[in-house]
């Protein structure tokens, strides 16, 4: 395979995590909450799914226990930031802290040990005869396939479905959406919910496909690129797709480069993809100052029912 073949399927691959991210997070702020967490839910998906597989042998399960455990940091999101009214940015960045510091320790007795297995691969025969498309797609693991999927369902279910216009509204505009009979608080903590599995799921990729191993820090940031990315998909989850493969594609240049022998040190090379995601953050906030963001008018705000006026 070319160069550019082998970027592409690296991309997919490196991407994919940050896919699954930016999805959670969009499910999350599309409801109207902040989530700075999901660097600290992706270790502990990440960490969880180590855990349960080696012990246990069985892949499903150590899936099912990261959605689940992640799941259960998203209600602690959604009771702190819904129910008590906290500070949506604080209580974020406390659940990374807290998801940093417990998977560090939970992953010791692991660290460095491999996997059962891979994140098995869905093998399409009949595409893998096509030149470039086949080395592409023909072999791609059931995750990434899954995420693909779950792009085309999530820009159905927010664009096209009364679902999806109730969570709209909600992010929009709380006080009217519960008016309307709509219930605020249910769809804020079915989201949030939601949206931190999804997170769990791509730090459980991350160990499946990309990095099969666990070390402390192993996101490296990943998590804090896919808030990032949250706005530079401007909440579209195709947008987001395109937005999670071109970084996934930086994240993957580096090393493409250093094996054609570049002298660049490779620290600067790692720094490509949190450059980039600064950069195109700098530049989407200066061409569109004057015009809307996209951002749900709620994001942020917590709902108190007495003041709907």
């Amino acid at each position: 395979m070319d160069f550019t073949t082998q970027l592409l399927i690296a991309a997919i691959s490196a991407g994919t995590p940050l896919l699954l991210a930016t999805l959670g997070g969009i499910l999350n702020e599309r409801a109207g909450i902040i989530q700075l967490g999901a660097e600290g839910l992706m270790l502990m998906g990440a960490v969880t799914t180590c855990i349960v597989y080696i012990r246990s042998g069985n892949l499903l399960l150590a899936l099912l226990a990261a959605i689940a455990v992640t799941a259960v940091l998203g209600m602690v999101h959604s009771f702190l930031c819904v129910t008590l009214r906290a500070n949506q940015t604080m209580s974020g960045l406390a659940m990374t802290l807290f998801g940093s510091g417990l998977s560090a320790y939970l992953g010791k007795s692991i660290s460095g040990l491999p996997l059962p297995g891979t994140s098995p691969k869905l093998n399409l025969t009949w595409l893998q005869g096509i030149p470039v498309i086949g080395d592409i797609f023909g072999r791609l693991d059931y995750l990434t396939w899954f995420s693909l999927l779950l792009v085309l369902v999530l820009h159905l279910l927010i664009h096209h479905t009364s679902w999806g216009l109730h969570l709209r509204a909600v992010g929009d505009n709380p006080a009217t959406a519960d008016v309307m009979g709509i219930r605020v608080q249910l769809i804020r903590y079915s989201y949030v919910t939601a949206g931190a599995a999804l997170i769990g799921l791509a730090g459980a990729d991350m160990v499946l496909a990309y990095a099969p191993t666990w070390n402390e820090g192993l996101t490296a940031g990943r998590g804090w690129i896919a808030v990032g990315l949250v706005i530079f998909a401007r909440w579209n989850p195709l947008r987001a797709l395109f937005c999670a493969y071109f970084f996934g594609a930086l994240d993957s240049l580096g090393f493409r480069i250093q094996l054609l022998g570049s002298v660049i040190p490779s620290y600067f090379l790692k720094m490509i993809p949190y450059v980039v995601t600064i950069l195109v953050l700098m530049y989407l906030g200066y061409r569109n100052r004057n015009k809307p963001s996209g951002t749900p008018e709620s994001l942020g705000t917590p709902y108190i029912r007495e003041q709907r006026f």
